[in-house]
């Protein structure tokens, strides 16, 4: 083997091993993306879904042509470590009707001495419920900035969709819990102005 060959196959092993390394790193970065579309698609891990106005329209009249079966909810909720905020539920539990709309609402307290902008981060139990609890309006779907000793009242408004009383995996579930963690949001200041 000549040397010119034995430099064009070392050539060519580097390159493919350089095109290999750039192909994981993009498959590492797309990973997340991809897994979250995933997620809010297929209902996995008790994502939820989030609904329009119109789909909510769809589901009341739903509910209304005979759905009569209720749904205890229960609200839970947390923040990560770096979040001195009082966080809660208004009320722990609701029972709604399957396909109507409902109301909840958690209140939030800056209790630090600086303004502290949050995102909040939920899930839904049991996993299988996921797909079918609907968000028509949430707090969790923006950024939420407290200042220093402020209170806020956050509604979500959101209904159970019937489908789920024809999913052999859920249609038995009883209750379905709603978790919201708070999070300080990583793409703002760390001391945003008011």
């Amino acid at each position: 083997m000549t040397t010119a060959t034995l430099e064009e196959k070392n050539t060519r092993t580097g390159a493919f091993a350089f095109i290999g390394a750039l192909a994981m790193l993009g498959m590492g970065y797309a990973a997340v993306p991809l897994y979250d579309l995933f997620c809010r698609v297929t209902g996995f891990g008790g994502t939820t879904q989030k609904a329009t106005e119109s789909d909510a329209d769809i589901a009341a009249r739903l509910a209304q042509s005979g759905a009569t079966r209720t749904m205890s909810i229960r609200f839970d909720a947390s923040t990560a470590r770096d979040v001195p905020w009082s966080f809660s539920p208004e009320q722990v539990t609701d029972t709604v009707q399957i396909g109507q709309r409902d109301l909840a609402f958690y209140t939030a307290r800056n209790d630090s001495g600086v303004p502290i902008t949050g995102t909040a981060t939920f899930n839904v139990e049991p996993e299988q419920t996921g797909k079918y609890f609907n968000k028509i309006q949430c707090f969790c779907f923006t950024e939420q900035t407290l200042q220093p000793g402020e209170s806020i009242r956050m509604p979500v408004l959101y209904y159970v969709d019937p489908a789920i009383l024809d999913d052999e995996n859920a249609k038995d579930v009883e209750q379905i819990t709603l978790s919201y963690t708070f999070h300080k949001a990583t793409n703002v200041a760390e001391n945003p102005t008011p």
